[in-house]
């Protein structure tokens, strides 16, 4: 008995020692997982540094160009009535002239659509890095137009810089949140992604630092303020190129499994890229070979059905939330404040602050809170602020601290804008798709977001006209139904790889379908394998 039991009791079969030897594996993942929440690490200096090439030349140059057009619109009026003149010797009609700058200003979203529209098959074909370089060379010619436009006396070439350099924004912001989604680890992917919304913001606060008087706000400067946008293409044509390809695009879109072994090695170090491999190796078994889709396709995919309604109803709230009105009413309170007409742009450069600082602060902040809380949290701030910005602006003239009411009221809602639509949006949209649909669901987005954009600019003056301050009881009613829409369909995304965020819509795309299920349960069990 002794002799029979003794190696039992002192030794483990093939079998219990595999068991063993997976639950000590798995300890001590536990272990490591509990580590790694512990202290959450940073991200690389290559990757650091890889986020501050891509935004440069994307989403900066989009804020920038929306903000600097503001402070030349009187010396361009001047220039196209004595453009005018001189060339048909009669003055400008002024309605013809707030026709021509109507176009001049709206031709910048004409030109986005079309950078949407193209940008995600230029990253197909291209691969993300590639879109963003050649990108950068409609920027030189746009600011070549626009710079020459004065000396040659041809507005022509300004509309058609203007143009241009909307098919560049348009490309821009559709193409770096896809480099950005796709290149950071999942810890850290809310944190990186928000580096577009930090550029775009800080694209428009220096756009409106350059035109101030003291620098290129002059009238005989407006020409070189509006060529400068080649400057941040010229810093990323030289960046640029020193930073990896996607990795996910190099392995699923090119096949190319040691490149991409190169570039995470580069961007996470030789010690911690293998976590990343791994979940894009998942991901591209997953797939099995499918080709990224073309957007019309997405449109009849079932699979991706809420995902695409969630995608076009984001980005038409985040257009069609009231943060035009804010910028729209900013200077008429300012002054019931008591702030001088020379003053204003000075206390301007304050929203630009407010909206770059809440970015930053997003950032720091979305891999702790999560997207949910933010987006629906941002959205119902909104709408409180929208209540409070109506009665203040009814009862501006009643009482002499309303004015003051009024002002902290619109950072506030500025505030609140950026911790949520303004930020969240563009992460969202690259986390509810897996490789095979994400171009295409971008291309998608970036269409309703500039076909929102150009509509409220056209509708927006009409609106204010008729319903004046009132104007806001619409946006609180968008901004309250955003935020019980997103309550209900939005699932949270921290910290998640992009195949279970596709799982976690299952049930609304099939509801109750057990055939459909069941098909869908046994590809995903596959897809496990």
């Amino acid at each position: 008995m002794a002799g029979g039991g003794g190696p039992r009791a002192g030794l483990c079969s093939d079998e219990e020692e595999r068991s063993c030897e997976a639950l000590r594996e798995r300890n001590v993942a536990v272990l490591m997982s509990r580590e790694a929440l512990r202290t959450p690490k940073l991200p690389s200096w290559t990757l650091f540094l890889a986020v501050c090439a891509v935004g440069i030349g994307g989403t900066f140059q989009y804020g920038y160009n929306v903000s600097i057009i503001n402070a030349p619109t009187q010396h361009i009026h001047r220039f196209l009535n004595e453009t005018w003149t001189n060339r048909y010797h009669k003055a400008l009609n002024p309605d013809l002239l707030t026709f021509l700058w109507s176009v001049i200003a709206s031709v910048f979203s004409l030109g986005g659509l079309c950078g949407a529209v193209v940008g995600g098959s230029m990253a197909i074909r291209l691969g993300r890095k590639g879109a963003l370089l050649m990108n950068n060379i409609i920027a030189m010619l746009a600011s070549i137009l626009m710079g020459i436009s004065f000396p040659t006396g041809l507005f022509e070439l300004l509309i058609a810089g203007r143009f241009l350099i909307g098919i560049n924004s348009g490309v821009g912001i559709c193409v770096q949140p896809l480099y950005l989604g796709e290149v950071a680890p999942k810890h850290l992917r809310g944190g990186m992604a928000m580096g577009s919304s930090i550029f775009l913001t800080g694209g428009i606060l220096m756009g409106q630092i350059i035109g101030l008087r003291e620098l290129l706000g002059e009238e005989m400067y407006w020409p070189l303020l509006l060529s400068s946008s080649c400057l941040p293409a010229f810093a990323q044509l030289l960046f640029l190129p020193w930073f990896p390809e996607s990795p996910r695009y190099l392995l699923i879109d090119r096949g190319d499994e040691l490149s991409c072994v190169k570039a995470l090695k580069r961007f996470h170090g030789s010690s911690e890229y293998g976590r990343e491999m791994e979940d894009i190796q998942r991901e591209s078994f997953a797939l099995d070979g499918v080709k990224a889709k073309k957007p019309w396709q997405l449109l009849t995919d079932r699979a991706v059905r809420w995902q695409l309604i969630t995608v076009i109803v984001m980005t038409m709230g985040q257009q069609l939330s009231g943060i035009n009105a804010i910028y729209f009413y900013a200077t008429y309170v300012f002054e019931q404040a008591g702030i001088s007409a020379e003053q204003i742009p000075y206390v301007t450069l304050g929203t630009g602050a407010c909206e770059c600082l809440t970015a930053l602060t997003c950032g720091l902040l979305i891999d702790y809170v999560g997207r949910r809380y933010l987006i629906i949290g941002g959205y119902l701030l909104m709408t409180l602020w929208s209540i409070v910005l109506t009665f203040s602006l009814t009862y501006q003239e009643l009482y002499p601290w309303v004015p003051y009411v009024s002002m902290t009221s619109i950072f506030a809602f500025i505030l609140s804008f950026g911790l949520g639509p303004g930020g969240i949006t563009n992460i969202l949209i690259a986390e509810l798709f897996i490789q095979s649909s994400r171009a295409a669901a971008y291309m998608i987005g970036g269409t309703i977001s500039w076909i929102s954009f150009f509509t409220i600019g056209m509708l927006f003056p009409f609106i204010v006209n008729r319903l004046k301050q009132y104007c806001f009881l619409v946006f609180l009613l968008e901004c309250s139904s955003m935020a019980a829409f997103l309550f209900f369909v939005i699932p949270e995304t921290k910290n998640k790889s992009f195949l279970a965020i596709k799982k976690e819509f299952h049930k609304l795309n099939f509801g109750r379908n057990k055939k459909e299920t069941e098909l869908y349960e046994r590809r995903q069990l596959h897809d496990g394998f």
